[in-house]
């Protein structure tokens, strides 16, 4: 998200409205658009404030649940997200995947596989046989 206009920019686009130019003319001066200039000169006369609102702060449903949720996954720390929207489920929490895994990552929640467990893998280039044509030459 893009960063709010500094309260500098504008305190003096408004001083400059209020001195007596038009929003267009502020907005050409600081090299914003008009609609900003209105919006800011809309907002000084309805709260008398300039300053940029706050973004950015929402708070995921989940989080009600973050006691419960973690509980969960510390008792069967090798649960699916599947697993946990099922048991999510089963007590009435509404919530998806993606939501969960949101969840996990705010808490700091992985599921690595453990070091000790190797899986199927491939055990790279060995010896390589020899190509025909370097066999029959020896014969």
């Amino acid at each position: 998200m893009a960063k709010p206009y500094s309260d500098d920019l504008r305190r003096r686009a408004i001083e400059a409205v209020e001195g007596g130019a038009s929003r267009h003319e502020a907005a050409e001066r600081f090299d914003v658009s008009p609609s900003t200039v209105i919006n800011w000169m809309r907002r000084w006369l309805e709260d008398g404030s300039a300053a940029a609102k706050p973004s950015g702060g929402s708070v995921s449903p989940l989080e009600k649940h973050a006691k419960w949720l973690l509980s969960l996954v510390a008792k069967q720390p090798d649960l699916t997200l599947d697993e946990v929207v099922a048991a999510m489920a089963k007590r009435g929490i509404a919530g998806r995947r993606s939501a969960v895994s949101r969840f996990h990552i705010r808490h700091n929640i992985t599921f690595k596989k453990k070091p000790s467990r190797h899986g199927a893998r491939s055990s790279g280039r060995g010896p390589r046989a020899q190509a025909l044509e370097s066999r029959a030459r020896h014969a």
